[in-house]
C-alpha cells in the first residue's frame, strides 16, 4: 500500500539522502505519479532571487512533478552550514508551520518524500529532531544509509531508534560512498540479516551523481 507522504533520514549528513530523494522523485514519476519533495529545515543556504535558498531544498523542487514555491518546500531556510538548532539563531521553527506546507503539498499531488536534515537524532530546532518531526508528521521512514567504514554501527544504531519511535519503517536504501572500501557488499548482505525492512536499492558508487542516474538502481513502488 502506498502512503500519500514518507519521511527520508539517513545514518549520518552527506550520506546521499537528497540525491535518493530526487531520484524517488523522478522514479514515481515515471511510473506516473504526481510527486514533490519538501525541506522543511535546510541549513546552509545562499542569498538568490531575495531569500535564502538551499541547494538540496532547490533539487526536490526541480525535480517535483508540479511547480512549487520555495517557500512551501523549504519554509525554514538558514545562511549557516551548521547544524539547523546553531543555524536558526533562535527563530522560531514550527512544527505546525510543517504541517501546513505538507497539507498544501500534498493536496496538489499524490505522493510527497520529506527529508530531513542530518540523521535520525539531529536536532532540526532547540526544541525537536528528525523523529519528533517524523512522528508529529506521523510519516513512514525511509533510511538511506552510507556504506563505508563504520556503517554497521551507524545503520544499526539508527534502526534500532527508528524501530523504537512511533513510526512504521517503510525500508532502506543502500548508497556506495567509498570506491576503493573492501567487501562493501557483505557489509549490505549483513546488514539485510539485521534490519528486518525492505532493502529498496543498492546504489553503486558514481563519480558524478545525479537524480536520474540514481533513478535507475531505484526499485520502490514498482510493479
Amino acid at each position: 500500500m502506498i502512503e500519500k507522504a514518507y519521511f527520508i533520514t539517513g545514518t549520518d549528513t552527506e550520506v546521499g539522502k537528497t540525491l535518493v530523494t530526487a531520484g524517488l522523485l523522478q522514479l514515481l514519476s515515471r511510473q506516473g505519479f504526481k510527486v514533490a519533495g519538501m525541506k522543511p529545515v535546510a541549513a546552509g543556504c545562499e542569498w538568490r532571487d531575495g531569500q535564502w535558498k538551499n541547494e538540496d531544498a532547490l533539487m526536490l523542487q526541480e525535480n517535483a512533478s508540479v511547480p512549487l514555491a520555495y517557500d512551501l518546500v523549504n519554509p525554514y531556510a538558514f545562511q549557516l552550514p551548521v547544524s539547523p538548532h546553531l543555524a536558526g539563531n533562535g527563530q522560531s521553527v514550527e512544527m505546525t508551520q510543517i504541517q501546513h506546507n505538507l497539507n498544501q503539498i500534498n493536496q496538489q499531488v499524490d505522493l510527497t518524500l520529506v527529508e530531513g536534515a542530518g540523521g535520525w537524532f539531529s536536532p532540526l530546532s532547540e526544541r525537536f529532531n528528525n523523529q519528533d518531526l517524523a512522528e508529529y508528521l506521523n510519516l513512514p521512514v525511509i533510511l538511506v544509509v552510507a556504506i563505508r567504514l563504520g556503517c554497521i554501527n551507524q545503520a544499526l544504531l539508527s534502526w534500532q531508534a527508528i524501530q523504537s519511535s512511533k513510526v512504521p519503517a517503510a525500508g532502506w536504501v543502500a548508497v556506495k560512498l567509498d570506491k576503493n572500501m573492501s567487501m562493501a557488499d557483505e557489509n549490505i548482505q549483513f546488514l539485510q540479516q539485521k534490519i528486518s525492512m525492505p532493502l529498496l536499492a543498492t546504489v553503486p558508487y558514481c563519480e558524478q551523481a545525479e537524480p536520474h542516474t540514481i533513478s535507475k538502481y531505484l526499485r520502490f513502488f514498482e510493479n
